[in-house]
């Protein structure tokens, strides 16, 4: 039997998919996806992500966390305490259903984050956050936008032993870092667009590599809203980039996938 793609991170309680997310759902599974690795951004979304992966247990794998950007009446806006404060108990609440806390992170956009008051709220909220993962025995699905060399350091300092490092940006060198911590990588649709983004591809070894999407977002045209079946875009680059064969590719980052989160793994095989 061929070997499913895992979508190692995406946004399924993402209002876009609001109106038709079974159809959704159904179209993924058709179109070879095993698993959704299924991450949140606001306390809102926890109860929510929790419900919808109770109606599809053995394909929505939920991850719970707060993401560093947040968003209020007035737009956008860095992370505190106070939004993580909220949900802290539902991490025990739900420890069984989650595969892995996330998405979690630091995101130092000047515009988002210029002051370095933010950015240690920051920096707190994410340490909190893997705090909960090592206690809780998972691993963690992390956000690292103009902060990838923070972020890896961060994940070392911390003694975190698995982590995703979902849609990296950061340099080669850094990245390296990660690989040699043993933590993994994953590109989405968009990386078509990013010449840089292949020389990242070329340095991370395929064994550190995965899949994701990141949909609704960064899917290959902008515009359009992004879904999980597009999960074989970035299939198809990672193996155009590394001289490969996209199935190989795919059996590969399904492989991490399974070994990166161990949950997954075992739900599947029930």
């Amino acid at each position: 039997m061929a070997v499913g793609f895992v979508d190692c991170h995406c946004h399924i309680t993402a209002q876009e998919f609001s109106q038709d997310i079974e159809e959704i759902i159904e179209k993924s599974q058709k179109d070879g996806l095993q698993a959704l690795v299924c991450v949140t951004e606001f306390s809102e979304e926890f109860e929510r992500l929790i419900h919808l992966s109770e109606r599809f247990p053995d394909f929505l794998m939920p991850c719970l966390g707060i993401h560093p950007i947040q968003r209020d009446a007035q737009g956008l806006r860095s992370v505190t305490v106070q939004d993580l404060e909220p949900v802290l108990t539902m991490f025990d609440e739900y420890k069984d259903q989650m595969v892995a806390v996330g998405e979690i992170g630091l995101d130092f956009t000047p515009w988002l984050a210029p002051t370095q008051e933010q950015r240690e709220e920051q920096l707190k909220v994410f340490q909190m956050q893997l705090d909960i993962a090592k206690r809780l025995d998972l691993p963690v699905n992390v956000h690292s936008r103009s902060a990838g060399k923070q972020t890896v350091a961060v994940l070392k300092e911390q003694g975190v032993r698995k982590a995703l490092l979902h849609n990296f940006a950061g340099r080669p060198s850094v990245a390296m870092e990660g690989v040699h911590a043993g933590y993994f990588f994953s590109f989405p649709p968009a990386v078509i667009k990013n010449d840089q983004r292949s020389k990242l591809i070329k340095q991370i070894p395929l064994e550190n590599i995965c899949l994701e999407t990141d949909s609704p977002a960064l899917g290959p045209k902008k515009q359009e809203r992004n879904v999980p079946s597009n999960i074989c875009i970035p299939c198809d680059y990672i193996a155009s980039v590394k001289g490969l064969r996209p199935d190989q590719v795919r059996e590969v980052t399904t492989s991490n996938a399974l070994r990166l989160f161990p949950k997954v793994y075992h739900k599947l095989k029930r």
